[in-house]
């Protein structure tokens, strides 16, 4: 199996995400390596890295794709970089689930 890019931490999960802005449409594209050889979940982002709308369509997506409340995802490193942390609040076990549904159906 291929390494997954989340873990358990924080107030629940914490996922590395690649951003690319600008695309056609939010989503997610699969699991690759970064340069240091760590997994991140590649998305693509329609909205521009322009005033954080782009954080705002990744919170935005996870929320909706995991059927969690907004209060519960936040960006917890990396604001400003393509690579960042998305933290998911709440059951670890139960998030690194629905996110498996989710990447097994791009990678």
């Amino acid at each position: 199996m291929t390494e997954r890019p989340w873990r358990a931490g924080g107030r629940g999960l914490l996922v590395a995400v690649k951003a690319t802005p600008r695309a056609n449409r939010t989503e997610a594209t699969g699991v690759e390596l970064d340069g240091h050889g760590r997994a991140v979940l590649r998305m693509r982002i329609k909205a521009p890295p322009v005033d954080g709308a782009a954080n705002k369509a990744i919170l935005r997506w996870f929320s909706e794709t995991l059927a969690v409340s907004k209060a519960s995802v936040t960006i917890a490193s990396g604001e400003t970089a393509r690579i960042k942390q998305v933290e998911l609040a709440g059951n670890a076990k139960e998030l690194a689930e629905k996110l498996e549904v989710v990447v097994g159906e791009t990678d």
